[in-house]
């Protein structure tokens, strides 16, 4: 269909689907990874029903595995193809993201750094990073400790006496130090997916924390070492991360989307559910008369306010960062109503957080995302930047043959028991 006929059988193996489950649509993506790019095939998207999805969670699996069933269905009728492996999205209030960094002072500086050696220190700092985030989580929500599972990880940064490396093994030097950033779920939350992943009947090749992923975005363009902080507006959650010189540090969710933006309008307008998105969508486009636009605008100004603070009091917990990138990059659906972005440029909410200056505020665009080929002409808004994040990630996942990832990999499924 795309030129593709040749080794069949080797092209299958860089087949891969995304399934981003969100709280307003299911969207699925068949794509296959050609070299450093990742080519998008097809793609099927299906709305979700009120009461299947909570704050980003699943409330009802047999009504979203129905959705991923049509949304694969569709996607794979426009690729042509089926793949088997299969990487998805985990998002929502309650995904909590850190990058913990732990130095390991070595007995001999003058030896080199061994394979036996080099585990040991992972799961050092897997395990400390494991029991921190752990106890976060069971303060904020109250759950049992043990209740929590541990999503995914990745190795950020690597460093023997502050030399970065990208393989440790061989070197000589006093210190190694190690960044690795950890995404945990609440295990019901976890569950769900895993649930929904088996009824599929593919392989899963990872389920990754989306605010992960849409900070690594950008890794594969030509803005390597890049910084910025990443918002993405979902339908019930917006989830941030803080990428510093490529590597994401801490992601951060908070429990306001474009939902809520719909149900003020319901109540303030006195209309339906269906009617009131109709027209947060007409006034997102400027469709509205004048004096129509400024009613909405007024109808929303208070939870334009209380999204603000949402994003203020987010980055404040992040106290452990000596300061702030200077580029905001809103992604997702809901970050399309206009008030958002003139929120962020607008007002003086930065001030007391450790931004260097004013920040810049960007719309991340498919357009911007050169390493993803979209063979379908579909992806043109910032709603289908988080599905193409995943597929960044699982090119990577097909591509990745380095030892420290492998290394890691094991230590995490001794950790996902």
């Amino acid at each position: 269909m795309f030129g593709f006929k040749n080794s069949l059988g080797q092209r299958r193996e860089r087949l891969f689907t995304v399934l981003d489950i969100g709280t307003e649509f299911v969207k699925v993506l068949v794509c296959a990874v050609q070299g450093k790019e990742v080519e998008v095939l097809g793609r099927g998207i299906k709305r979700q029903n009120a009461g299947e999805m909570e704050s980003g969670t699943i409330t009802d699996i047999a009504g979203v595995l129905q959705h991923c069933h049509e949304a694969m269905a569709e996607a794979e009728k426009m690729a042509g193809e089926s793949p088997s492996m299969l990487i998805m999205g985990i998002a929502g209030e309650l995904i909590k993201g850190a990058t913990s960094m732990i130095t390991y002072k070595r007995r001999d500086p003058s030896s080199k750094v061994h394979q036996e050696e080099l585990k040991n220190i992972i799961h050092k700092v897997q395990w400390k990073a494991f029991e921190k985030v752990r106890g976060d989580l069971a303060y904020e929500t109250g759950f049992n400790e043990i209740d929590v599972k541990l999503v995914h990880a990745a190795i950020v940064d690597t460093r023997i006496d502050g030399y970065k490396v990208s393989n440790p093994i061989g070197f000589q030097g006093r210190e190694v130090t190690m960044s690795v950033f950890n995404a945990f779920s609440p295990l019901v939350h976890y569950g769900a997916l895993q649930t929904i992943s088996a009824e599929l009947d593919k392989e899963l090749l990872a389920i990754m924390a989306e605010p992960y992923a849409v900070g690594r975005l950008l890794g594969g363009t030509e803005l390597q070492g890049y910084s910025g902080i990443f918002i993405d507006v979902g339908g019930a959650t917006t989830d941030l991360a803080v990428v510093v010189d490529g590597s994401v540090l801490a992601t951060k969710m908070f429990n306001l989307g474009g939902r809520s933006f719909t149900k003020r309008l319901s109540q303030s307008l006195n209309i339906s559910h269906e009617e009131a998105e109709e027209v947060k969508i007409a006034f997102s486009n400027n469709q509205l008369e004048h004096q129509s636009q400024s009613i909405v605008a007024k109808a929303l100004a208070a939870d334009t306010e209380i999204w603000l603070s949402g994003i203020f009091f987010s980055l404040q917990e992040m106290s452990e960062l000596d300061s702030l990138p200077g580029t905001l990059y809103l992604c997702g659906g809901g970050s399309l109503l206009p008030l958002l972005k003139e929120g962020l440029e607008g007002s003086d909410w930065h001030r007391k957080l450790k931004f260097p200056r004013k920040p810049q505020v960007k719309y991340l665009l498919p357009k911007n995302i050169s390493h993803v080929k979209d063979q379908t002409k579909l992806l043109d808004s910032p709603a289908d930047i988080p599905p193409m994040a995943l597929a960044t990630v699982g090119m990577e996942i097909l591509s990745e043959e380095k030892l420290l990832t492998k290394m890691l990999q094991k230590v995490v499924r001794l950790m996902q028991v």
